[in-house]
């Protein structure tokens, strides 16, 4: 089997993902992603006559986000006609599995210069989200209209299972503020630092002028006390209708697991941030790498997936991380850098504590809680985030997962070269 190299790896800033405040809310989703296409092809000397195909993700792909957003992007960004493209949609997961697909050609000997990543503007959701409600897309809520699929499979809200899942591993809210202080500051060390400098692409307007060149959403100023005076951010979803026959969020979870009790938790602070933001990464064979005149940054060893319980939404990364070590015949202690996205603290946490992974070693240079999560972006940030650490320390695997809607768990391992 041929290797995947990747070659190089860009993000833009995350920016706030609420219209009127966010710097990069005014932009078109095609704005964010030809932004990180030119850097990859001005970067690289890239001939993107010469690029096979170009696998994106985008998790909410409707309106503006819509139409094969890979594809459109790729023309926006003065990319050869020639350059394919297309568009996945794993949820939460889009982003590592771009970049697993393509590497996947690549290691099928299919083809050999290939783009990943993805894009998400969760700015624009609020606007979908009104449109919809206006109309019968409104009310298929979260079965898409096949309200049969929870008799079997009860579907709730992902902050409420966040919070159930925190009661049924016992892990308190102390806990999961720690690890909201750790992102924070983590971040902070990393933004100081310049860690990010490397990877991070400047958005500008179409006239020119710079939108945004930092990550707007982290606070900095967040500690243990300011966050235990938070009141948590779940308590009204709970009792929201999830179906037709007035089934609520939380009686969805309760149907499944009837004998488990729980008290709201999460808030914004052990919550990942709602951001807009974009991400792509240049991949490689060996003859791509010969035929362009590049030297690998690094390889993909291994990319899988798993399933776990959908009404708990939240507890695939555990078996995925098992999975792709054993795939790779790697240990836990043989990862250097875990990126592990904090879609709620609890996942994190429960993954360190399940894998029993040295927390100085997961989302070492800060996670979303801090930084944001660009739903279908973020699995593309955080391989380039990952592979820029092992860089940086020397380090020599990398591991990177996230839950995805409807209890699911990409994970991929990198090797840096």
């Amino acid at each position: 089997m041929a290797e995947a190299y990747i070659v190089d790896a860009v993000r833009t800033p995350r920016g706030i993902g609420k219209q009127g405040k966010g710097a990069l809310s005014h932009l078109h989703p095609q704005d964010l992603g030809a932004t990180v296409l030119r850097a990859l092809r001005n970067r690289n000397d890239l001939d993107t006559s010469k690029v096979d195909d170009i696998v994106w993700s985008c998790s909410q792909q409707r309106g503006k986000q819509g139409g094969d957003l890979g594809r459109l992007s790729a023309l926006w960004a003065g990319y050869d006609v020639k350059a394919s493209g297309t568009t996945i949609d794993r949820f939460c997961g889009g982003g590592i599995s771009s970049v697993a697909f393509a590497a996947g050609q690549i290691m099928a000997g299919f083809e050999d210069v290939l783009i990943a990543g993805g894009t998400e503007m969760m700015s624009y959701h609020a606007e979908l989200d009104a449109l919809e409600g206006q109309t019968e897309l409104g009310t298929l809520g979260r079965a898409r209209g096949n309200f049969e699929l929870y008799q079997d499979h009860p579907i709730s809200a992902v902050g409420v299972a966040a919070d159930a899942i925190a009661a049924m591993e016992g892990i308190s809210r102390a806990d999961l503020e720690a690890l909201g202080v750790a992102s924070q500051r983590n971040a902070k060390a990393a933004m100081d630092a310049g860690r990010f400098s490397n990877s991070l692409i400047p958005v500008h307007n179409r006239d020119g002028s710079l939108a945004l060149d930092h990550d707007e959403y982290p606070r900095p100023e967040t500690t243990a006390e300011t966050l235990a005076a938070l009141k948590p951010a779940f308590v009204a979803l709970e009792n929201v209708p999830a179906a037709p026959d007035g089934t609520t969020m939380r009686q969805m979870i309760e149907r499944k697991y009837p004998d488990l009790k729980w008290e709201p938790t999460h808030h914004v602070g052990t919550s990942s941030g709602v951001v807009d933001g974009s991400a792509a990464l240049l991949l490689a064979s060996e003859q791509g790498l010969k035929d362009n005149g590049w030297k690998a940054r690094g390889r993909i060893v291994t990319a899988v997936n798993a399933g776990d319980c959908p009404t708990l939404i939240l507890n695939a990364p555990v078996p995925a991380a098992k999975k792709a070590l054993e795939r790779a015949g790697l240990t836990v202690a043989d990862i250097d850098v875990w990126e592990i996205n904090e879609a709620f603290a609890v996942v994190t946490e429960k993954a360190i504590r399940d894998l029993g992974i040295d927390r100085a070693k997961v989302n070492i240079n800060g996670g979303a809680i801090a930084l944001g999560h660009p739903i279908g972006a973020t699995g593309s940030i955080l391989i380039g985030m990952a592979l820029d650490e092992l860089e940086r320390s020397g380090g020599r695997y990398g591991l990177i997962t996230m839950c995805a809607f409807g209890g699911m768990a990409p994970a991929i391992i990198i090797e840096r070269i």
